[in-house]
């Protein structure tokens, strides 16, 4: 069964942390670029950040400096090191796995900002 499958999101203090988490299961993982996109309330989803199957990262403009995106292939996890929040990264935060052959989704977590 394919499944991808985010944790780790939550309510946090501006300049905080959190560490987003997305498990793979039934996908071939380790030629699987994964990505993390956002969606903010009345917004378009934007793609946030990517790292490709040989570890190659690339950030939107808006996180970079601040958010880190890392793989562990022995364990089909892929994770959002988010550090310095700010309000604007409010939004539902989506894990999408794309190869060859398809695009995987997973069902999203919740990052709140605020004071």
């Amino acid at each position: 069964q394919v499944q991808l499958v985010e944790s780790g999101g939550g309510l946090v203090q501006p300049g905080g942390s959190l560490r987003l988490s997305c498990v793979a299961s039934g996908i071939p993982f380790t030629v699987t670029t994964m990505d993390w996109y956002r969606q903010a309330p009345g917004k378009q989803r934007e793609l946030v950040a990517s790292i490709s199957s040989n570890g190659v990262t690339n950030y939107s403009d808006s996180v970079k400096g601040r958010f880190t995106i890392s793989r562990e292939n022995a364990k089909n996890i892929a994770y959002l090191q988010m550090n310095n929040l700010k309000p604007e990264d409010t939004a539902v935060y989506y894990c999408n796995g794309r190869n060859i052959w398809r695009n995987y989704w997973g069902q999203g977590t919740q990052v709140t900002v605020s004071s």
